[in-house]
């Protein structure tokens, strides 16, 4: 097509740095990485982003940073790149100038894609050719943005880890039904920051809020034909944009740092989940966005000898190459971003082992690690993992760097068997209970870096973990063959709702107990929105697009009791810290006091066949040093399904916690004849020494 350069001035060269789009108040500086291209256009278009008003080629060129500064340009300039070079599949490159290209560092995008729409760099009947059509007037853009906001001296509440309780939730699903929040706020960032989300916050104790993700999306186009959309958002489109689907306002930026600003103010720290693993553009077959056009070469892992695909360790088509300079740059970039400007207060990353592989496999000490280990930024916030991929090698649970805390899935299925019915031994119970050494400790990691969840967003709800034995998907277009096959759930006797009460209490006890284990054990406990109220998703264990009362947290059915009792839980976990924040060596300092001890029924120490055995579900732990310091503890399991009776060790012993009873208490204190403690059936119960023993 004809450049139109009038009205607007030559582009100057401009500088390489930042990347993306900068204002400096008397024009526009952009740069973009496209290392094997031989020339990229910025395309400017009228505020409807229908028409391309210029094509003005990048003037200049560092090493691979094409950059031009364009006078007079200011914010709310809509813009994209068309890249030139070689197409040539079969050698990793899909230049297309055809085909218009966000910028991977923009900071707002706007149009809504058409998944008809010629967005598809390679002919979708013959993909070795180049797709020749354009398809600018349909294409997402990118859009200059320079704004200030005003953080009112905020300050980052940095929670220490010993106190941290990590709360999973969804923006949309967390208050899209919930009573007391504004109906226009609901499902929005206004709404999680609202008054009566904050004080149910405060309400339960926890101290951080960690929000699937949040950075803007691309619904895939199954989904878009199904009616569908990605409701968990695992399919990043925008690294710097908050997702305007979540704004109540047409300001997403703006509300998202108010939502942080008030949740600061509250004491809660505001985690992100991140999708650094993939992009929406998929495998060979999908559309040409932004990364693929510009250096497809670079920005994916593409296998030798086959370089017209892709390397798959997300499951989602791609795999970004973090081994790159410039995707390592690009990724780092957007973390200081969320850190800097949004005061975010750390991340989870989604599939993390991608971002350690290398080329032989996954680098503990790999390049990411290392730039974040020195960046002084990223340094203050908290960086979890979720320690796996598809990739070989890609379990790597315990193998994270220190300092970084990683979700502990063997603390998961430990404790759904142990309670569940599954195969279990109770060495392997105490192990997970006490940090899990075997994953932490060989490493010279804390066991505070092991996040204990039983439930996480993905899976089984924990009232549907005690109601179903079989996953009940089939809303999700899959024909029940998607989620997990193996969850290690039980129904009580019974699939799905009943009115039966001899189920209804075998599950409210279980629930109770399951909770008392993710929340008294040692590390970091984490909890799934919604399980504190006895929240379903009807049997669904993967509910990815299901943006809907399936996700929503049905806070009309809120079993207000559940929720006290969690609420009691977190204050024991606060006052007493039973488990501390550092190694146990079950030995005993010079007055013979044990710091940890793991006690049998009948109240002798266990041995090593005890350990081992499969059958029996019942277990002490004393404790001589709690974190909290004050008097010993003693935490007692019993999993199976009748009471039974344990030998006390001498102390004043006070009841702290029943999870028999709804609200955790029953008052109890040690007698003088009291020698034996009933465990009632399925149960967790901490005694606290108050003092010598009764005479």
């Amino acid at each position: 097509m004809e450049r139109l350069s009038q009205p607007y001035a030559a582009l100057q060269a401009g500088q390489p740095w930042p990347m993306g789009a900068s204002c400096d108040g008397g024009g526009v500086n952009f740069a973009v990485f496209a290392g094997h291209a031989t020339q990229v256009d910025l395309c400017l278009f009228d505020d409807s982003g229908r028409v391309e008003l210029a094509r003005l080629p990048l003037p200049a060129r560092s090493g691979d940073v094409w950059h031009g500064r364009l006078p007079g340009a200011a914010p709310g300039q809509l813009y994209g790149f068309r890249a030139h070079g070689p197409w040539r599949p079969d050698r990793g490159h899909r230049h297309n100038p055809h085909k218009l290209l966000l910028d991977p560092w923009g900071r707002e995008i706007v149009g809504r894609l058409d998944w008809q729409g010629p967005h598809f760099g390679a002919d979708r009947e013959h993909p070795l050719q180049m797709d020749t059509r354009d398809n600018g007037r349909e294409a997402l853009k990118s859009r200059v943005v320079h704004d200030n906001f005003d953080w009112q001296g905020d300050r980052p509440p940095a929670t220490p880890l010993a106190q941290t309780v990590i709360y999973e939730t969804h923006v949309r699903g967390f208050t899209k039904l919930m009573p007391g929040v504004p109906e226009h706020e609901r499902g929005c960032y206004a709404g999680l920051a609202s008054d009566a989300a904050i004080a149910h916050f405060k309400r339960l104790g926890i101290t951080a809020v960690s929000l699937l993700p949040v950075q803007q999306i691309l619904d895939e186009p199954r989904l878009v034909d199904m009616g569908l959309s990605n409701y968990w958002g695992y399919n990043t489109l925008g690294y710097f944009c908050p997702d305007p689907r979540y704004a109540a306002s047409t300001a997403p930026r703006h509300e998202f740092r108010e939502m942080v600003r008030r949740l600061h103010a509250a004491g809660l720290e505001v985690l992100l989940d991140v999708v650094y693993n993939h992009t929406p553009e998929g495998d060979e077959r999908g559309p040409t966005l932004c990364w693929r056009g510009l250096d497809n070469a670079a920005w994916y892992r593409l296998p030798e000898g086959a370089r017209h695909g892709y390397e798959n360790w997300s499951g989602c088509g791609n795999t970004l190459d973090i081994r790159h300079p410039r995707v390592l740059q690009m990724v780092m970039d957007s973390l200081r971003y969320w850190v800097q400007e949004m005061h975010v207060d750390g991340f989870r990353f989604d599939l993390a082992p991608v971002l350690g592989r290398g080329s032989p496999g996954f680098e503990r000490e790999g390049p990411f690690f290392k730039a974040v280990l020195q960046d002084p930024l990223l340094q203050q916030v908290k960086l979890i993992a979720e320690p796996w991929d598809l990739g070989p090698g890609g379990y790597q649970v315990g193998q994270f760097p220190g300092g970084w805390l990683e979700w502990n899935d063997r603390f998961r299925d430990t404790a759904r068997a142990f309670w569940l019915g599954g195969d279990c031994t109770r060495g392997e119970f105490a192990l997970r209970l006490a940090g899990s050494s075997d994953l932490f400790q060989a490493r010279r990691r804390s066991p505070l870096e092991s996040v204990n969840y039983v439930v996480s967003h993905d899976g089984f709800t924990l009232a549907d973990l005690v109601s179903y034995d079989m996953r009940h998907n089939r809303a999700n277009g899959e024909d029940n063959r998607d989620g997990h096959g193996h969850n290690l759930s039980w129904n009580c006797g019974w699939e799905g709702p009943t009115s039966d009460p001899a189920v209804l209490t075998r599950r409210q006890r279980l629930v109770r107990a399951l909770l008392a284990t993710v929340l008294l054990a040692q590390g970091t406990p984490m909890l799934a929105a919604g399980d504190e109220l006895g929240h379903s998703q009807g049997g669904n264990n993967n509910p990815y697009c299901q943006d809907n009362a399936t996700t929503w947290i049905a806070w009309p059915q809120a079993d207000g009791s559940l929720v006290d009792y969690t609420a009691h839980l977190l204050a024991l976990r606060r006052r007493l810290q039973p488990l501390a924040g550092r190694w146990y060596t079950g030995l005993a300092d010079a007055r013979g006091v044990h710091d940890l001890a793991w006690l049998r029924r009948t109240g002798e120490p266990m041995t090593p066949e005890h350990w081992d055995n499969r059958m029996s579900r019942i277990l002490g732990a004393w404790i001589g040093t709690p974190g909290g310091g004050g008097g010993a503890l003693l935490l007692m399991v019993n999993a199976r399904d009748m009471d039974a009776s344990f030998r006390l060790p001498p102390g004043r012993w006070l009841c702290e916690l029943d999870s028999t009873q709804p609200d955790g208490r029953n008052g109890w204190s040690r007698g003088a004849d009291d020698d034996l403690y009933t465990l009632g059936a399925r149960s967790v119960v901490l005694l606290r020494d108050d003092g010598p023993a009764p005479a």
